[in-house]
């Protein structure tokens, strides 16, 4: 399956919120939508069923503008994602590894180009394709008893799923050559200190705090912030100059927009900013 059948594949896809979502929930409140990974027999371990129901709710999410926020988690107490379904791997050939590796990438690529923040809110173990899925997000809220890590070496297999370049480029190449070599697992502090994650907290506490910022992200400019999240994925890497282009043209074109009406003139009455959606 080349990268393109990937795609159509998931653009005919069934949309997300149907019965035909066997291994996810999905549930609205307000402007916030939660995506749960539901697997908890198996840790929630990404099998093939679930990665294919995964781009059919992200899909979803794309076609919902009304929506401000996505958080992303897992059921149960014990883990987020434990890791790919390791069961399935024996049935792969090279080649079919290859397409499997390329399916997973076009669904973390589409979370991540979401026009909305995406949180994973991290509860237990995020390990393997776990912490892909995570890393594939805007940013990490962890529980006190997660641990997290990148352990595919243990099974003389990589990640397959973008979680080297993306590990590398949240925390350096060294930090993360040191855990990707040594199929290291860091639990939360640790987590917290080197910048994996935004914050811990109590694991009771994990989604209202999730919920928390998500508010705070949805009462803000839902184009402006649109805008920074583009600025912050294609700036990643950029000459400074580049990003500083780019950074630039948008700030140009986000002045044509209601929304930086709606703000401006909320300030100046010093009264809070209603936004519209789009």
């Amino acid at each position: 399956m080349s990268a393109n059948d990937v795609a159509m594949t998931l653009q005919d896809a069934p949309a997300a919120g149907t019965s035909a979502l066997k291994n996810l929930l999905v549930d609205d409140k307000g402007l916030i939508r939660t995506i749960t990974i539901n697997r908890p027999t198996v840790l929630n371990a990404l099998n093939h069923q679930t990665l294919v129901e995964l781009g059919q709710a992200v899909a979803d999410v794309a076609g919902h503008p009304e929506l401000r926020a996505l958080i992303l988690t897992g059921s149960g107490e014990k883990a987020f994602v434990a890791g790919a379904d390791v069961s399935e791997f024996n049935a792969l050939s090279a080649e079919k590894a290859r397409s499997y590796s390329e399916e997973g990438h076009a669904v973390f690529d589409r979370l991540g180009s979401l026009d909305i923040p995406v949180i994973a809110a991290v509860n237990g173990f995020a390990l393997g394709g776990g912490l892909e899925l995570a890393l594939a997000c805007d940013f990490i809220y962890a529980s006190d008893n997660a641990r997290l890590g990148l352990v595919e070496v243990n099974l003389g297999i990589i990640p397959g799923f973008g979680g080297v370049a993306r590990l590398s480029r949240r925390l350096g190449k060294a930090m993360a050559s040191e855990l990707l070599f040594s199929a290291g697992q860091v639990k939360a502090d640790e987590a917290l200190r080197i910048g994996l994650v935004n914050k811990v907290v109590p694991q009771a506490e994990l989604m209202a705090a999730a919920h928390a910022v998500a508010e705070t992200i949805a009462k803000k400019g839902p184009l402006a912030v649109a805008a920074v999240k583009r600025l912050l994925r294609e700036g990643e890497g950029a000459d400074l100059r580049v990003a500083n282009s780019l950074e630039q043209t948008s700030f140009g074109l986000i002045f044509a927009t209601e929304d930086r009406a709606i703000g401006v003139d909320a300030f100046l009455k010093k009264q809070t900013a209603a936004f519209t959606k789009r």
